[in-house]
């Protein structure tokens, strides 16, 4: 049996994608503006809310990672190049892609990958719902899709004022992720502080820390914050640990606020919110779970 070795491989790929289209859109990265050939026909896509919104465009790529978590992507035809966080380069390099597209948990791949054929980190983080919106624009330009694109974009903006209007004056909201026994909260300026700043949900407890792991909180904080709703994002269930949030929170502390005992505490789907944070399917489902709670 002939054998190839991972430096042929790589450079087999390298050329593969050297005649790539002459025709180039310049689109917004995580690292700032780049060129790239429009209209790639084999591509690699690690970052789930990058593989979430291209997905809702109507496109499946070649690549993605072997476990996709979120259950609306299960049955994607692709073939498996790595993890989430760990590109497969022998993998990539036999698939050869025109194009590779990284983000959050694997944006730490990019020198490593880029070598095999042109690559884009589309991390979101700060803006969620900014960088949401642009990266629906930057995948309809490169994939020639604009007008796909452009209705997404209005559909987004029309359930986001939607709820965004049922959530108003509906008194404030404390955002919480719990990790077995332990839970965290998020404001404003967090990976899940969007729902405050998008919505206009005031924030029950202000000044909350912004870094990617929140504030480690106690039951008794969430007792003294007494939030009007308490919104839950489970993270052993995102990731298939199985699901303990709701026996976490199940104390006479917590069910003490007035989120408990107006019914208001809301269990979101954690995968997508969790997983697949600013895609477009991620957040119009995490929009629809709070317009029916602000409705119901």
């Amino acid at each position: 049996m002939k054998q190839f070795s991972l430096a042929g491989l790589v450079a087999a790929a390298v050329l593969a994608w050297l005649p790539a289209s002459a025709q180039t859109v310049t689109v917004n990265t995580a690292r700032g503006p780049v060129d790239v050939a429009a209209r790639p026909e084999t591509v690699a896509v690690f970052d789930i809310a990058a593989l979430d919104t291209i997905h809702a465009l109507g496109l499946t790529p070649a690549g993605v990672p072997d476990k996709l978590y979120v259950p609306y992507l299960a049955d994607l035809d692709a073939a498996p190049v790595g993890t989430l966080f760990e590109p497969d380069l022998e993998a990539l390099a036999a698939l050869g892609p025109d194009l590779i597209i990284l983000g959050g948990r694997s944006s730490t791949q990019l020198d490593a990958v880029s070598a095999l054929a042109p690559t884009l980190d589309m991390t979101i983080w700060e803006d969620l719902v900014g960088e949401a919106r642009a990266r629906i624009d930057a995948y309809g330009a490169i994939f020639g899709v604009e007008e796909k694109a452009s209705d997404l974009r209005a559909t987004l903006d029309a359930k986001l004022a939607e709820t965004a209007a049922a959530a108003s004056s509906k008194g404030t909201a404390l955002i919480v992720m719990a990790n077995g026994p332990k839970v965290s909260a998020y404001g404003t300026g967090s990976r899940f502080g969007w729902i405050h700043s998008a919505l206009g949900l005031p924030e029950a407890h202000e000044n909350l820390d912004p870094e990617t792991h929140g504030d480690a909180i106690s039951f008794e904080f969430i007792a003294g914050v007494n939030p009007d709703w308490l919104i839950v994002i489970d993270r052993g269930a995102a990731i298939g640990e199985g699901g303990g949030a709701s026996a976490t929170l199940d104390n006479a502390l917590v069910q003490g606020t007035t989120a408990a005992q107006k019914g208001q505490i809301v269990y979101l789907d954690p995968a997508p919110i969790y997983i697949a944070g600013g895609g477009y399917i991620s957040m119009m489902q995490t929009l629809d779970e709070l317009l029916a709670a602000f409705t119901g």
